[in-house]
């Protein structure tokens, strides 16, 4: 559902439209990445070595690159603690555990629906 914009750019937010800024969240929250790490959030606080174990196939880079892009769109916070050596961790904000639930129905609809697609389609391919 379309809402009026405060920033002006345009009458309203709607990913649809070229200018809408909601497009640029849109994006964060179709990644992959972002998406799984949210997910594994969920479970509460976590180290950034065990983040990059439970996901095998990133790499720290890219790792760093998503949890700094969570963090700048307020949905993930990162905690330093003052201790030798430094311990951080990422949590979830409010709005970070908030779109958790679709994103969780959406990893829980592919793990359903991988097999259907794949039997419909032999050509495709992950």
């Amino acid at each position: 559902m379309a809402t009026i914009c405060p920033t002006g750019r345009h009458d309203e937010h709607n990913v649809y439209a070229e200018a809408c800024p909601c497009r640029a969240l849109l994006d964060l929250l179709a990644n992959k990445w972002s998406a799984l790490t949210i997910g594994l959030l969920e479970q509460g606080p976590a180290r950034f070595t065990e983040l990059h174990a439970a996901l095998p196939g990133v790499g720290p880079k890219m790792l760093t690159q998503t949890l700094r892009r969570l963090e700048a769109a307020s949905l993930l916070q990162r905690t330093v603690y003052a201790e030798v050596p430094p311990r951080v961790e990422y949590a979830l904000t409010e709005l970070g555990r908030d779109v958790a639930e679709p994103l969780g129905r959406l990893r829980t609809w592919a793990e359903d629906n991988i097999d259907r697609i794949a039997a419909l389609n032999a050509n495709w391919t992950s």
